[in-house]
Parts: structure tokens; C-alpha cells; sequence
């Protein structure tokens, strides 16, 4: 789903929530100011506290939907994991509320007024929220955000808390007021672990933990396939808000030219993306040898190809070599420099091609650091 798209998905969906949190708070509050019903004030408490978890879902998915920027050049979708990781600490910190308030409640008991009303109250809350809670959650499916499923499961820790209402207001109704107490903490119990959950989740993905083990061998499979991919390795991925990134290290044929090179990662890239669903960025490094079995120890001291064409060049000087070079090559494998050299048609006119060949091997196995040497006319 494109960003723009989703993030009017979310903001909507977030919206929604908000106003029917909003509508039940005041509803709640007022009639338990009425029927003398502190559960069903903490109730209308618990939805006004959801109005600043909608605020915060609502400006999460904004910033997660804005398109890369200097600050962010991978983008926002990482604002939509912290504020998960948020949400789920406020569903904690609410659980334990209500743990200890149902504990308060053992010794604390009121004699309520207009039992039907507060009862009515509740159930509405119930319904409307149980309701919120399974829209919000398909959008959040629909859209693969944990945020807006985090939120959902907030609306859903008010219908439990509502439940919570209910039960004590029928039990004080009827003389048991420890029912009131023993279902708020079990909800609390049960707010927490969903916090938990959720938190988890978040904690994971901040911490780079790879995507689903069976994707990753899926992906090693088909990268695997692709001709001209001799093998995969260094294979790392990771989830970044609803998004997949994945890196890997392809070793291909070391004398192929860098177009073709090039245009076997594009086709790596291309088979990851359609391997991976939500794949987003793929980042290929195209190797000619497999690097997980060399350490940067041989190549540390090699010169780089400007030092390198220089030592060629004064190396040839010395040894008053006058064949006219006109392009050389080099190759960095197996912990030294091959070189291929490039000279005219026109020495072949005067057969010297074993002369070249004897007196530019003989020049460059001099220089340390240095292997085969190729010669060719073109």
C-alpha cells in the first residue's frame, strides 16, 4: 500500500476512535458523578486517557508516512515502532492501575444510585468499544501496522475495564463488592501482558532481530537461482516499522565488468522484492570472492590503483621497458594484485607475443604484493 494511503488509513481509523472516546468519557464520568459510582468514573477516566494514545497513534502514522529526508534518509517508519514501544508501556502502567485500585476496593465499598443507568453506561462502552477495537484492528491488518493494532488493543483494555464496571456494580448491587476487585485484577493481569506483547514486539525490531527464519531461506533459495550469482552469503535483514530492509553479499565471476556486475544486483534486488512481501530496501554488494572466508588482513598493505600504477610504471622505467601500454587492469584477489595489460595489434607483426609476455611476468613478480600478469592486443 503506498504511504500516502496508508497513513490516511491510520489517521482516519485513529480519528474515529478518538471521537467515540471522547463521547463515552463524558458519558461514564457524568452519570458516575450521578449514580455515585467511582468504577464508573475511573472507567470514564481510563477513556479520556485513550484520547492521548489516539493523539499520539494519529501523529505516529503521520511521521511514519513522510518520505525520506536529510535528518532521515530511510525514512520515518521507525517513529511508528517507538510509539508501539510507548503504547505498550501506557497499557502497563494503566494494568497496574487497576491491579491496585481492585485491590483498594476490598476495603472500600459505596452505596450506589440508579444501578440500571451505571449499568447501561458500561454496556454501551462495551459494545462501542469492542466494536472500535475490531475495526481498528482489520485497518491495522489491512495497512501492517502495529502501531494502529497496539491502539486497538487499547480500545479493547476499555471494554475489559468496562466489563470490570459491570460486574461490580451488579455485585454491589447484590452485596459482593470483592467481585468488583477480583475482576479488575484479573483485567489489570491481562492489560499488562497485552503491553507486554506488544512492547516485546516493538523492543525486537528497534534491536535489528531478522524477519521470519523460513523467509530468510526462501530468500537464500531464489537469490541462489539467479544466473550469473555463484553464491550468497552474509545474508542479513530486519524489519524497519511496517517495512523490510534486507542486505547481501553476492560473489559472482571476479573478471566480469562492473555493467554486468551492476546488473546481476539488479536482479538480486528485483527476486528479493518479489521473494519478501513488504520487502522495501535491498542493499547488494557484488564480491569476487567469497568474503566471509578472507579477512581484510591480505589486501590491508596492497596498494590501491593509483599507488599501484605508479609502482608499475617507475617499475617498467627501470627495467627499460618501452612497450607502449595503453590500458592496464587490475584484479585484487586472493591477497594480491593481478595485472592485464593492454598493448597495440601491432606488436604481433613482429611475433614478439612470448618476449612481452616472459619480460612484463619477469618486471612485475619483482614487486611485492604483486601475481600473474596477463598480456593482451587488442
Amino acid at each position: 500500500m503506498h504511504s500516502i494511503n496508508r497513513t490516511k488509513e491510520s489517521q482516519k481509523a485513529t480519528v474515529i476512535g478518538a471521537i467515540i472516546d471522547f463521547l463515552l468519557s463524558v458519558i461514564k464520568v457524568s452519570l458516575g458523578i450521578i449514580g455515585q459510582s467511582g468504577a464508573l468514573i475511573a472507567d470514564g477516566i481510563h477513556s479520556f486517557s485513550d484520547l492521548l494514545t489516539d493523539w499520539v497513534t494519529w501523529y505516529a502514522a503521520k511521521l511514519s508516512g513522510e518520505a525520506p529526508d536529510a535528518d532521515h534518509p530511510y525514512g520515518h517508519e521507525r517513529f511508528e515502532t517507538v510509539a508501539t514501544l510507548g503504547l505498550s508501556i501506557f497499557l502497563a502502567i494503566v494494568g497496574t492501575i487497576i491491579i491496585f485500585d481492585g485491590f483498594g476496593r476490598f476495603s472500600n465499598s459505596n452505596a450506589l444510585k440508579h444501578e440500571n443507568w451505571l449499568i447501561a453506561a458500561a454496556a454501551l462502552s462495551i459494545l462501542s468499544k469492542e466494536a472500535l477495537y475490531w475495526y481498528t484492528v482489520k485497518v491495522a491488518k489491512n495497512i501492517k501496522s502495529d502501531l494502529l493494532k497496539a491502539n486497538a488493543w487499547h480500545h479493547r483494555t476499555d471494554a475489559f475495564s468496562s466489563i470490570v464496571v459491570v460486574i461490580g456494580i451488579i455485585g454491589a448491587a447484590n452485596g459482593y463488592f470483592f467481585l468488583d476487585s477480583v475482576a479488575a485484577i484479573i483485567v489489570g493481569l491481562m492489560i499488562i501482558y497485552i503491553g507486554w506483547q506488544l512492547g516485546f514486539e516493538a523492543t525486537k525490531e528497534l534491536v535489528d532481530t531478522s524477519i521470519d527464519p523460513e523467509d530468510i531461506k526462501n530468500l537464500h533459495k531464489a537469490l541462489a537461482d539467479i544466473k550469473g550469482v555463484n553464491s550468497v552469503h552474509t545474508l542479513r535483514t530486519r524489519k524497519v516499522g511496517h517495512k523490510k530492509s534486507a542486505d547481501v553479499h553476492v560473489q559472482v565471476n571476479p573478471f566480469l565488468s562492473v555493467s554486468e556486475g551492476h546488473i546481476i544486483s539488479v536482479s538480486v534486488e528485483r527476486v528479493a522484492k518479489e521473494c519478501i512481501e513488504e520487502l522495501d530496501d535491498v542493499t547488494v554488494h557484488i564480491d569476487p570472492e567469497n568474503d566471509e572466508e578472507k579477512e581484510d588482513a591480505p589486501y590491508k598493505d596492497l596498494p590501491e590503483r593509483a599507488q599501484a600504477l605508479k609502482i608499475i610504471s617507475q617499475s617498467l622505467k627501470l627495467e627499460n621497458c618501452s612497450y607502449t601500454i595503453e590500458r592496464t587492469q587490475l584484479h585484487y584477489l586472493e591477497g594480491e594484485i593481478l595485472v592485464d595489460f593492454y598493448l597495440s595489434v601491432d606488436y604481433l607483426d613482429n611475433n614478439e607475443i612470448s618476449t612481452i609476455n616472459f619480460n612484463l611476468s619477469e618486471i612485475i613478480k619483482k614487486l611485492p604484493g604483486f601475481g600473474e600478469v596477463k598480456v593482451y592486443f587488442s
